[in-house]
């Protein structure tokens, strides 16, 4: 073999090829341009046509009621804290000012916002418990213009326990929430992985329940479980209650298993899941160091653009909001 010239023949077809960010770029592109030429419509990751969504409209004038949105799974590790942080983000962007309510005793919440849970003089289990405090006493200003915190800690896995011999121990998260309501446009509350009291508390207290699914067979088994106590609540605690969708989270389109899961997910829920995917990146883990939401930390990563779409598509499915 000469010098300087690569073998080419069999060796080379079995190298693998990892897809880089630019190839992703190239494909999308050419997908649609081929899409426009063929007068059909590109289609997204969820292998549905992509809906064209108008720019935000401005934040409705007058009195404010807020809507009440639960980032709800039992599983852990499935994008519910890093969710309700850059959606949260991505909606204060519209002008609209959006309260986070931590709801894990985890704090992960609060962690991702720069906010050291275990200095914190008052939380939010001192208003689930009536402590003398007021819900203006807890909430904290983030980093973010337009979005406010109400912060957690470990002190919260004790009001599970202590809410049990309760008068309405599954309304107590919603009194808590009554003021609040006409301060913002919208609250967004982090569950914690389970489905305790805590959670039925959340549920009890919103109007619509966000799903995010990793892409991964084993997230995919336990959202049976979810629809089920969700229709429960609705049914005996909050009528008003309604899924606004499921959130793919986690995905990446260069494995055969995340895209298999996805498209099973698509067939069982059909127009529940979002058009909007988020996908696998490291950018999140360090927005999580940082303490800061995506839109801020990396405004123009694919990350940031995935949640700023994701806005657009929950004030379509919520005029009004």
């Amino acid at each position: 073999m000469q010098p300087g010239r690569s073998r080419a023949g069999k060796d080379d077809v079995n190298q693998p090829r990892f897809t880089t960010d630019a190839d992703v770029a190239v494909g999308n592109s050419a997908a649609g341009k081929g899409a426009i030429e063929n007068g059909t419509e590109e289609l997204g990751p969820t292998g549905r046509p992509l809906p064209d969504l108008p720019e935000p409209p401005p934040p409705r004038e007058g009195p404010k009621h807020a809507l009440v949105i639960v980032m709800c799974n039992q599983k852990g590790g499935v994008g519910k804290t890093t969710t309700a942080i850059n959606l949260g983000a991505a909606l204060a962007e519209t002008g609209r000012r959006v309260l986070l309510v931590d709801f894990d005793p985890q704090g992960s919440l609060s962690v991702g916002l720069g906010v050291n849970p275990h200095t914190l003089d008052s939380s939010i289990y001192n208003l689930l418990l009536g402590r003398g405090v007021g819900i203006e006493d807890v909430i904290i200003p983030t980093g973010t213009e337009g979005m406010d915190l109400l912060p957690a800690n470990i002190d919260l896995s004790a009001a599970e326990v202590q809410l049990v011999s309760e008068v309405a121990r599954e309304q107590t998260l919603r009194r808590v929430l009554r003021d609040a309501r006409g301060l913002y446009d919208v609250v967004l509350i982090d569950c914690a992985p389970s489905l305790g009291l805590l959670t039925v508390n959340a549920l009890t207290a919103s109007d619509r329940v966000i799903m995010p699914l990793e892409l991964e067979f084993f997230a995919l088994r336990g959202i049976a479980l979810l629809t089920d106590t969700i229709e429960k609540v609705k049914e005996r605690l909050n009528p008003d209650l309604e899924v606004l969708g499921i959130l793919g989270t986690m995905y990446d389109s260069r494995t055969i298993h995340s895209r298999e899961v996805l498209e099973r997910v698509v067939e069982a829920f059909g127009e529940e899941v979002f058009h909007t995917v988020i996908r696998r990146t490291i950018k999140f883990p360090e927005t999580t160091v940082a303490g800061e939401p995506i839109t801020s930390y990396a405004p123009a990563s694919p990350g940031a653009s995935q949640y700023r779409m994701l806005a657009r598509e929950v004030l379509a499915r919520c005029p009004g909001a």
